[in-house]
């Protein structure tokens, strides 16, 4: 007998086996295995491996220049680009005093919430099809092209973008982009209650999420659980509303909290999450100043003053940290992403432990994890 290093206590007898999901597995979204030792098909416990398709992308960040690196950050949450673009850039024009202008702001605060949207679109698509819903994911991502249709005919780009740069975009917007964002809202909001009768009203899919997977607010906070999985508990950690930037403290919305923490309750928060970036698009849009402003001036050659700068930006899955030392060259001494991800996904061995394999996949779907962002 042995004791496991995840939970401290004495595991497998003779009964217990060891099974793998992963690393290629229809529940596993993405290139990850878990370890996990059953008896029957009770979880005794939960290990994730990660690092299949580790990319050293924080090195290769110090052989990049500022404006390099943009195009890296699109390949880890690969959901949630624009997000990642702009904490790069808010941390280069912070450190640098540059104020871009309002109209950039406008813009890029549409395009993260626009993102939102679509990344739940592909979260919901896959997490009812997992529980055995196959009709969600021809729902979700006949849905989801209207916003890929608006990225695509801005940038030419659908799913990796890196539009969004240091002092401002990378040109400028369709002059069709306000008018489809609008069109993209009136349909949308009608086919929310869809969704709502063919999943959340389920009764197979709530017997399936509800008092599965109970994470407490004390949990979410001892791992650094971030985003809807965070607050599904009840912890509130939304950066666009404890740490404003870009113009978000202009705008009104309501952080979504939930306090179950089950399953059902993080499927929930995004739920409602997408009903609030809907409202936040309203407002953007009707807001977003006149203009051909895309950028403000920079020298090509982008060099942060010696130090060290922080940036924080909440994404779809959570809040992301970017973490720089620079020596005062065109690229970073030292550069660390603190990913939503990864805290997320260790929580897998704790809200999965004493129920059934099934539900592990419940688990694993309401947590929306995206791998590469685990291995950077």
């Amino acid at each position: 007998m042995s004791k496991d290093v995840v939970t401290n206590i004495i595991l497998r007898d003779d009964e217990d086996y060891i099974i793998n999901m992963g690393p290629q597995h229809p529940s596993t979204h993405g290139v990850l295995r878990l370890e996990v030792c059953l008896n029957g098909e009770t979880v005794k416990y939960v290990v994730p491996h990660i690092g299949y398709i580790h990319r050293g992308i924080e090195k290769m960040c110090e052989y990049d220049t500022y404006k390099q690196i943009i195009h890296l950050t699109d390949r880890m949450d690969y959901l949630s680009a624009h997000m990642n673009n702009e904490a790069v850039s808010l941390l280069v024009e912070n450190a640098l005093g540059i104020e871009v202008p309002e109209r950039v702001k406008y813009i890029r605060a549409a395009l993260n919430e626009l993102n939102r949207i679509a990344s739940h679109h592909l979260w919901w698509s896959a997490f009812g099809m997992d529980l055995g819903a196959l009709t969600t994911f021809f729902y979700g991502l006949r849905d989801r092209e209207k916003i890929l249709d608006i990225f695509d005919e801005s940038f030419g780009s659908r799913l990796l973008h890196s539009f969004v740069t240091p002092g401002g975009l990378m040109h400028d917007v369709h002059p069709n982009f306000r008018k489809n964002i609008m069109e993209f809202v009136k349909y949308f909001r009608k086919k929310l209650p869809e969704y709502k009768k063919l999943l959340t009203d389920n009764i197979i899919f709530q017997n399936r999420t509800k008092g599965i997977g109970v994470m407490t607010k004390e949990t979410a906070i001892a791992f650094g659980v971030t985003g809807p999985s965070g607050r599904g508990s009840g912890f509130s950690c939304d950066v666009r509303k404890i740490a404003p930037y870009g113009i978000y403290d202009q705008l009104e919305f309501n952080e979504v909290l939930y306090t179950n923490g089950d399953s059902f309750d993080r499927y929930m928060v995004r739920m409602d999450e997408m009903v609030e970036s809907m409202n936040l698009l309203e407002q953007i849009v009707d807001k977003m100043p006149e203009g051909t402003e895309f950028t403000a001036k920079m020298k090509p050659i982008v060099k942060l003053p010696e130090g060290e700068y922080f940036q924080r930006v909440e994404t779809a899955r959570g809040e992301l940290d970017v973490f720089v030392v620079s020596d005062g060259k065109k690229h970073p001494y030292r550069m660390r992403f603190r990913s939503p991800n990864f805290s997320n996904m260790f929580t897998l061995n704790i809200l999965g432990r004493g129920l059934k394999i099934a539900d592990l996949v419940a688990i694993s779907g309401s947590l929306d994890l995206v791998i590469p962002d685990i291995d950077r």
